[in-house]
């Protein structure tokens, strides 16, 4: 705001008008021009005359100076006696609509910081108590800190059960022992002054926890119906749960599980009893990225007038600006088909700002430009050999149901960068060991000799891409059935921590049984220059404790989707025969 002018002579009374313009300056942009003298009224200070050699000095009991209109202390008075001005007019404020029209607008340095927003609870009213079971933890180790603000209460018995399987190589081990490190860093001993206080979930750094964690330290008198055996762990805990709840009858207790006997067992007795769903990431497989998404029908008519077109390296590229980009991904593929029009097949390859560029796709179904001797059969694969072409598309997954082609166009796919363009030194197949009915138990060899009997989809596909050679001869396919042998080579998943490859063209064959932290094992051991491609069908899962939401594939979609470097498609219609087709649809 500006400032009066200097005084013109002593004694003199600031003009209301210059009261008026302090109280509602103007919030236009600042300019570095000075306002001309015929707009501002000659302002002057309220001021009396002083001369330097009669200012007494300052006392320390002295009333504190007089201040400005800014804030700066004022000329003291002199010590002979003046004739006191009157007091001037209280300022007159502006008119209503004046204040309305010119608001007050704070500097920078008086404005107040901005403050962060707090978390808003997900649950109102008192924080609930989640009694874990054993299984919770074994299966989610990190579960302990997934509970928002609610409180978390470990029995003696969880304890127990924990201590007696932290021995051994397994998946499961090596969770209790994850586990048993967080309780030790919770369980600080300067924490356990006072046990029924309760620990803070957030000490040891994880501030998504905002409840605490109980143990068991006092013996629970509860009487379980008669039928139920008292030494079995399961009653044990049901008796701790039922025990609480007549303890604190103004707290929800409830008991988590991944047992369902066990939750069967405690809503026959009453008991509030939940799954543990924190480890899925979607609670619908339906809501699951498919990476393929249809143009409406009056997509040209909405964005044909600012739409820029070029042609470079043998596609065409458009540039829209519209209502559709927010709800576009990076590599989603797009197409519009239209009775009596050219279709439009194409792939999201930039989003900026409110712009989106889409890029035409390369003809895989064309027999010119076959990968390998396979063609695409539908829309779908034409969109999956592209992105398996694309040597800038490091990580894929490909999902769909039995015979949509996942395996075989991935394969060549391989092969034809492997042996052809020299992109890859070799394939590497892997893929999770569980079978289907009862294990046929151990098997003698090598590690790939072991392997064989679990690659059976290798060698048919093998066999379909040898077939398609008709030019070499009963020898040349044989030929050529050994080189590709040679470029291939069968891995387990037991064998690959620590491992990093190269340059290779990595397949993870029935992805949809592997586990996300399994997952992130195999994705992480990822080269330079190396893609990985992922092949499930999250119809067909055979691990225990997984379902289509909390699936490794499942995981590793909903992470990777909009990341330049990955491509996902959903493959819709099987190619495999119509025996097969139909068998997918009506079993």
């Amino acid at each position: 705001m500006p400032l009066p002018k200097p005084p013109t002579r002593k004694a003199a009374v600031l003009a209301p008008a210059d009261f008026d313009s302090q109280a509602a300056p103007k919030t236009g942009k600042r300019t570095g021009k000075q306002p001309a003298a015929a707009e501002v009224a000659p302002a002057v200070l309220d001021l009396f005359s002083q001369e330097p050699m009669d200012v007494p000095a300052a006392k320390p009991a002295a009333a504190p100076a007089p201040t400005t209109a800014r804030g700066t202390p004022a000329a003291r008075t002199p010590a002979r006696k003046q004739p006191q001005p009157a007091a001037p007019a209280a300022p007159a404020l502006p008119p209503v609509s004046a204040r309305q029209s010119a608001p007050v607008t704070p500097r920078a340095a008086d404005r107040p910081a901005p403050q962060p927003k707090p978390r808003k609870p997900k649950h109102t009213g008192p924080a609930k108590l989640f009694v874990l079971d054993t299984n919770v933890l074994m299966h989610d180790p990190t579960s302990l800190f997934r509970f928002d603000e609610h409180d978390i209460y470990l029995p003696m018995i969880t304890l127990e059960e924990l201590d007696g399987h932290k021995k051994g190589m397994s998946e499961v081990s090596r969770n209790v022992r994850q586990v048993s490190r967080e309780l030790d860093a919770l369980a600080g001993a300067d924490n356990l002054a006072d046990p029924k206080a309760g620990i803070p979930l957030a000490k040891t750094g994880h501030k998504e926890a905002g409840g605490k964690l109980y143990f068991q330290t006092t013996l629970l008198d509860v009487k379980l119906p008669a039928g139920l055996p008292q030494g079995k762990a399961d009653n044990q805990i049901l008796g701790v749960v039922q025990g609480l709840r007549e303890q604190m009858p103004d707290r929800d207790v409830v008991l988590v599980s991944k047992d369902i006997n066990m939750r069967v067992k405690a809503r026959a007795l009453g008991l509030p009893a939940e799954d543990y769903f924190n480890d899925k990431t979607l609670e619908d497989g339906d809501l699951l990225y498919n990476g393929v998404l249809q143009l409406p029908a009056d997509f040209w008519e909405r964005h044909g007038k600012t739409m820029e077109s070029w042609q470079q390296s043998g596609h065409t590229f458009y540039r829209i600006a519209g209502p559709m980009v927010p709800a576009l991904l990076i590599n989603q593929f797009v197409y519009l088909e239209s009775p009596g029009a050219v279709p439009l097949y194409a792939r999201v390859v930039e989003i900026t700002g409110k712009t989106a560029v889409l890029k035409t796709l390369k003809e895989y179904t064309h027999q010119k430009n076959a990968v390998w001797g396979v063609t695409a059969r539908n829309r779908e694969q034409n969109f999956a050999l592209n992105l398996l072409m694309d040597p800038e598309c490091d990580f894929i997954t490909l999902t769909g149901t039995a015979g949509t082609g996942k395996t075989l166009m991935t394969l060549a796919a391989g092969l034809a960068q492997v042996m052809d363009e020299r992109r890859y030194t070799e394939i590497i197949v892997t893929r999770v060991t569980v079978p289907v009915g009862e294990d046929i138990g151990f098997l003698p060899g090598t590690e790939e000799e072991k392997m064989s009997p679990w690659m059976g989809a290798l060698d048919d596909n093998l066999e379909v891409l040898a077939r398609s050679d008709n030019s070499a001869g009963e020898w040349g396919r044989a030929a050529t059935n050994d080189l590709v042998r040679s470029k291939i080579k069968i891995k387990s998943l037991n064998f690959m921590r620590g491992r990093t490859f190269l340059n290779k063209f990595v397949i993870i064959d029935e992805a949809q049984n592997l586990t996300p932290k399994q997952m992130k094992t195999l994705i992480t051991r990822a080269g330079p220059g190396t893609k990985i491609v992922c092949l499930g069908n999250l119809a067909q899962i055979d691990t225990p404790y997984l379902t289509e939401g909390s699936s490794g594939l499942t995981y590793a979609v909903d992470r990777f989707k909009g990341w330049p470097h990955s491509g996902h498609v959903t493959l819709a219609r099987g190619e495999r025969s119509r025996l097969a087709d139909f068998a997918s649809e009506v079993l």
